[in-house]
């Protein structure tokens, strides 16, 4: 019964009017401690005197009280400037006090109403000290009576530095909190055996399972600021193989109003595990390039597309036309962007497949920037739909450029992926002779073309990271296709930013290519993620093998040679210059195929590896057109031409 009162009301607060008659009363205690004090602990003082005096010395301190305010801080969350309040009251209190004793003295208005200094002295102090006490008492004994009924969980805090003490700080004066903050961990051996708030510092190489289990902790927060990418992820991977959560406190400027919460605490996410560091745009151009522009973004609902939308809505543009087939998807993005404030775009539910209509669009909108991301792209559903890959990644992307340059489209930048280099899967090579066609239609010297290219990324649509969580969710296993695959990763925000930055700075020609750092094992992604879920692996959920998928490479290749990237003003991205070669020879080769996949010509894969002749198959049906290929001594003197051509372009 008692408990269930006491945590019912633990939330209510005191009345600030019971803090002041409480205040107060003290007030007139330490008055009369002042004078026994005075005495030498005896009663050897007039005490008609002092019963005169009292409630002049309350009336006072309860009007000092009000004028500083110091009765309505929070008692349970009792800080220094409280305690500051409090002083500056006292102080008040006193010079008042001095203030009506000189007065009295001249004009005689109480009779006999006269305090020693040094007892205005004495009961100053015992009053400081008095009210700072009272505070303290009672805060502690809130802190006790609650906790004493509630179920904590015991944590430390990883970082014995400013960010830890704010965490603590947050943690301890946050009343809807069930953490107990038992102790710090720092690397610094020279904090070791020191105490924080009576808390012990422990250093890194005590955090053995043997401490967890002795303070029985459940959490571990990481709460280091000034930390680079590889040693936070170096640092998160040695705690997640403790039976513990780990949790991570943000940084600095994503704290709500520069101060941080415990709300802001969170789980530590994946992307916190990856080895690169994330990319940083600095003096952007795409501001002035999007100004007064009317921009259109093909694939605008889907991962890539609909983030280029987000970004671009932030500039001052003219008007954005959104343009995507998936009508549902179209819709949530609609609805963020109104709710968002946005009004000046326009949604379409449309085929780029379709020209006629896209060419009604081109004139009723006569777009200025054209941001081309549609395009099939899950490796293996297209290893056999070919057709479709074809019709969309190369037929979708063939209109959409042919536009582009008879409506006087300034820039047309396209969306690639690193799938086309050295391609081993339809996908891929659709994806690299949409690259060859943009090569081909620069040389019209009419619309800027720019390619950018990009590995894997986070979150969006098929990708393993969401997969991986369904898996988890449903208790495993998670499912990996080879044990030493790898890929590199990016967030969808840092690839839209890229491509935009791209168009604001490719002078028509360019593929912009984005270093992402070294690749991840995507077996050891899933054991972390495992981990970061709280559970272990294999015991609680395990890993299963199930071979490489039709089309997909063990390693992701990600650069052109480097004797062919030029450095950007950012390091992390470069440029691949695009050499000349025969235009007119690979637009026929592209025609022929756009042609015979209309008529379901049964030879256009065979078509494809004579325009990418670096495109061998893998692990896939469709090998075989790799060996029939190598019997036709005209189709291998063709290839040839177009390998030493082609590899000018890598």
């Amino acid at each position: 019964m008692l408990k269930k009162y006491l945590l019912k009301n633990s939330n209510r607060y005191a009345s600030k009017w019971s803090v002041l008659a409480i205040d107060t009363l003290i007030i007139a205690f330490s008055f009369v401690l002042s004078y026994i004090i005075r005495f030498n602990l005896s009663f050897g003082f007039d005490v008609s005197k002092l019963l005169l005096q009292l409630p002049i010395v309350m009336i006072v301190a309860a009007v000092t009280f009000v004028v500083t305010g110091s009765h309505k801080g929070f008692i349970r969350h009792t800080g220094i400037k409280d305690i500051y309040n409090i002083f500056n009251a006292i102080c008040l209190s006193s010079i008042i006090i001095i203030f009506v004793i000189i007065l009295n003295r001249r004009f005689d208005y109480i009779d006999g109403f006269t305090i020693p200094l040094s007892i205005i002295i004495i009961h100053s102090l015992i009053s400081l000290v008095g009210l700072t006490t009272s505070r303290y008492i009672f805060k502690a004994m809130y802190h006790n009576m609650v906790t004493k009924f509630k179920v904590f969980k015991n944590i430390f805090i990883y970082g014995a530095g400013e960010s830890g003490i704010l965490t603590y700080n947050a943690l301890t004066n946050h009343t809807g909190t069930n953490s107990k903050v038992v102790g710090f961990i720092d690397d610094d051996k020279k904090k070791r055996g020191k105490r924080i708030n009576g808390l012990p510092v422990h250093s890194r190489s005590d955090l053995t399972e043997y401490l967890i289990d002795k303070h029985n902790i459940s959490e571990i927060i990481v709460a280091i600021h000034k930390i680079d990418n590889a040693k936070l992820r170096k640092l998160v991977e040695g705690l997640v193989d403790l039976p513990v959560q780990v949790k991570i406190v943000p940084p600095v400027q994503d704290w709500i109003n520069g101060e941080f919460k415990a709300s802001q605490i969170k789980n530590v996410q994946i992307e916190d595990l990856l080895n690169r560091v994330p990319i940083s745009i600095r003096k952007s151009r795409v501001c002035e390039e999007l100004k007064g522009k009317t921009v259109m973004v093909t694939g605008g609902a889907g991962s890539i597309g609909s983030e280029i939308v987000r970004q671009i809505a932030n500039y001052d543009y003219a008007s954005l036309i959104i343009i995507d087939q998936a009508e549902s998807a179209l819709y949530d993005l609609q609805q963020e962007l109104k709710q968002s404030g946005h009004h000046n775009f326009v949604p379409i539910v449309a085929d780029i497949r379709d020209k006629n209509r896209m060419n009604h669009f081109f004139e009723e909108h006569k777009p200025d920037i054209l941001f081309h991301a549609a395009a099939y792209k899950h490796v293996p559903l297209m290893e056999y739909n070919a057709y479709e890959a074809i019709k969309i990644n190369i037929g979708g992307t063939k209109n959409i450029a042919d536009l582009a340059i008879s409506h006087n489209v300034e820039k047309f930048v396209f969306v690639s992926t690193d799938k086309a280099v050295n391609p081993t899967n339809v996908m891929g090579a659709t994806k690299r002779i949409a690259e060859i066609y943009i090569s081909c239609m620069q040389q019209e010297h009419k619309t800027k073309f720019i390619t950018t290219r990009f590995g894997n990324v986070l979150g969006s649509n098929g990708s393993v990271i969401p997969l991986f969580k369904k898996q988890i969710e449903k208790g495993g296993p998670l499912t990996v296709t080879h044990k030493d695959i790898t890929r590199y990763f990016m967030t969808i925000p840092e690839a839209s930013q890229l491509v935009l930055e791209a168009g604001a700075m490719g002078k028509g020609g360019e593929i912009f290519i984005f270093d992402m750092g070294e690749s991840v094992k995507i077996f050891d992604l899933a054991k972390n993620m495992i981990k970061l879920s709280g559970l272990k692996y294999p015991e609680d959920i395990d890993i299963k093998i199930t071979g490489l998928r039709p089309g997909e490479k063990l390693y992701e290749e990600l650069l052109a040679n480097g004797e062919n990237t030029l450095p950007t003003y950012n390091k992390k991205i470069m440029i691949s210059k695009v050499r000349d070669l025969n235009y007119e020879f690979f637009r026929s080769k592209i025609d022929e195929l756009f042609v015979s996949n209309m008529v379901f010509n049964s030879n256009i894969v065979q078509l494809m590896k004579e325009i990418v002749p670096e495109y061998i198959s893998n692990n896939s049906d469709l090998c075989k057109f790799d060996k029939s290929i190598t019997t036709d001594k005209n189709l291998i003197e063709n290839k040839n031409i177009i390998k030493t051509q082609l590899t000018q372009i890598n």
